[in-house]
């Protein structure tokens, strides 16, 4: 669970300076008690994960920046590249939901229906919005993708930074690296999807290859820095960092896609055995 600093406070303060509406109404949009708000925003509570990653969402802000002041800050997880296209400009508060909403909408529909099977006036239909506005933002379908894989890695990095910065232990951190990974009913079986679907289109579009390597190289540099953090701890192995990493990145998505696909004997429980006895066996040092 995160510390509550008082610059993490001041930063959420911030963000509800800047909310078009009450902070109750805040509050309520992240799923929080107003007066665990209160109390966190005092120091008399904590933020958990969860809330941290909620506050960025709603806000459009990074964890990054709320927990160290910068989007970029060196911390547990490698940072997703900066992206040339980021949405409405920071500040303009009704146009920055707006764009979530329909990036949150078109998010949902593409996991839960596939790429090809969403077209615009469907995000529309679940904005309540006309297909004029949602080109206005997305000029065309293909750019519904790749806002929803950028959407997805943000959504990763945000949930690593809130859920691992307080985690000091190389070993702790990267079984909590595993867990995060493990496509569960709701969010992380929706990213998955998400994920899936990128690497068949990214098969075939070589402008997407260029965001899925960018997106892929991040994932496999915070492994590959919690390995390596845990070589220095030594708590783990010796052997060559870059290899565990293409190891463990490889048995993650294998076994990903066998859960994702319904393969028979494939669960959520298996996948989480088998990579967790692969750390215990090959990177944890005895």
């Amino acid at each position: 669970m995160q510390d509550t600093t008082a610059a993490l406070r001041q930063r959420v303060r911030d963000v509800l300076r800047r909310y078009p509406d009450s902070q109750r109404a805040f509050a309520e949009r992240i799923g929080l008690d107003p007066t665990k708000l209160s109390k966190s925003l005092t120091g008399t509570r904590r933020f958990t994960p969860g809330e941290l990653t909620r506050i960025a969402e709603v806000s459009g802000v990074t964890v990054n920046w709320l927990i160290n002041g910068r989007d970029d800050a060196e911390t547990v997880a490698a940072a997703p590249r900066r992206s040339a296209r980021s949405g409405p400009e920071p500040g303009d508060s009704r146009e920055a939901g707006r764009y979530q909403q329909i990036l949150d909408a078109a998010w949902k529909l593409i996991a839960e229906r596939g790429y090809h099977s969403v077209r615009i006036s469907d995000v529309a239909q679940a904005c309540g919005t006309s297909a004029a506005t949602i080109h206005y933002y997305f000029p065309g379908r293909d750019d519904l993708l790749t806002e929803t894989l950028r959407y997805s890695v943000r959504l990763a990095f945000d949930r690593q930074v809130a859920e691992l910065h307080s985690i000091s232990d190389a070993h702790e951190r990267l079984l909590r690296l595993v867990e995060l990974q493990l496509p569960t009913p709701g969010l992380l079986r929706s990213e998955w999807s998400i994920w899936l679907q990128v690497w068949n289109e990214s098969a075939l579009n070589p402008d997407l290859q260029v965001l899925h390597s960018d997106s892929y190289t991040r994932w496999h540099e915070t492994i590959a820095r919690t390995i390596r953090q845990g070589q220095q701890q030594g708590v783990f192995t010796d052997t060559d960092a870059e290899e565990l990493t293409v190891t463990l990145t490889a048995l993650v998505d294998g076994l990903g896609i066998q859960v994702l696909t319904g393969r028979p004997g494939r669960s959520v429980e298996r996948m989480r055995r088998v990579l967790r006895d692969f750390v215990e066996r090959e990177i944890v040092r005895h």
